[in-house]
């Protein structure tokens, strides 16, 4: 391996970024995706227009902690999970529909750069998609609140850089659901089984053992969250606490999980044969 090779690849790379993200973003099929990462801007703008016109004042720490509990039990667990479900499966399995993927595999390209192309794309894309839908919520939440407030919230209060963790936590969900779903796109031909598998695994995170609690992509993600919530419901009284982990140990350990993910994903992508016909 010389430099020649690096630029050679990340050449490739490049040029595959180019076209996935072009073919994700303006995707049709896609348009699900926008409506998930929408969905909180769009609630918290009519709970702001709502406020606004009959006058009536809000807590903004209520308004926060009502925010991180949304973030964390339906953006995080349902909204980013499966934009990633539709995205990442698709990367591969969804060429083998169209019957395009051909095109790739005939190219002079090392399947493990074709790989790495797409994986990117994906995650630039997701990431796009729902770092804007997060930092638009948060923007909702503040819009009807008088200046001084939120700037005593955002400079005085460490609002600035609860912002920046939940943009940060945000691209980070991509980025592990992204590899995760990327291996399950070459293990199964139908997304709701691996879906549903990785979604009950997820949320029985809460009432894990603490050694099997890191065998997930939530459990670093909720570490990472800014504000905690508590998990409450009839249910409740089983979840095992555990100590948030320290930001140094959840991102290595996050992209320790997607690196598995991508390794599995780059041995399948080696014995890939095409057969149309089978699908």
């Amino acid at each position: 391996m010389n430099d020649r090779s690096w630029l050679l690849w990340r050449t490739q790379i490049t040029a595959i970024l180019r076209l996935e993200i072009k073919k994700n973003l303006l995707a049709r099929r896609g348009l699900w995706v926008y409506l998930l990462a929408g969905a909180p801007a769009v609630l918290f703008g009519l709970h702001a227009f709502a406020k606004i016109t009959r006058g009536h004042s809000c807590d903004l720490g209520r308004d926060t902690l009502l925010f991180a509990g949304i973030f964390q039990f339906f953006y995080l667990r349902l909204a980013v999970f499966f934009g990633c479900v539709g995205v990442f499966m698709n990367l591969f399995r969804g060429e083998m529909l169209e019957k395009s993927l051909h095109y790739y595999l005939l190219a002079p390209i090392r399947r493990e750069v074709l790989l790495a192309g797409k994986y990117l794309a994906g995650v630039i894309t997701t990431a796009a998609i729902f770092c804007t839908g997060t930092a638009f919520a948060l923007l909702a939440i503040l819009i009807h609140f008088p200046r001084s407030v939120i700037e005593q919230y955002l400079f005085s209060a460490g609002g600035l850089g609860h912002v920046m963790a939940y943009i940060g936590v945000t691209a980070l969900a991509c980025v592990g659901y992204g590899g995760v779903f990327l291996v399950m796109g070459f293990l199964f031909r139908n997304p709701i089984v691996p879906a549903a598998l990785v979604l009950i695994w997820e949320s029985m995170n809460p009432f894990l053992p603490s050694l099997l609690k890191k065998i997930s992509v939530i459990f670093y993600l909720q570490s990472l969250c800014p504000v905690a919530v508590p998990v409450k419901g009839d249910w409740s009284f089983l979840a095992i606490l555990t100590q948030p982990t320290p930001a140094y140990i959840a991102v290595p350990g996050l992209l320790l999980v997607t690196f598995a993910g991508l390794w599995l994903a780059a041995r399948k992508v080696r014995r890939l044969e095409i057969n149309y016909g089978a699908d």
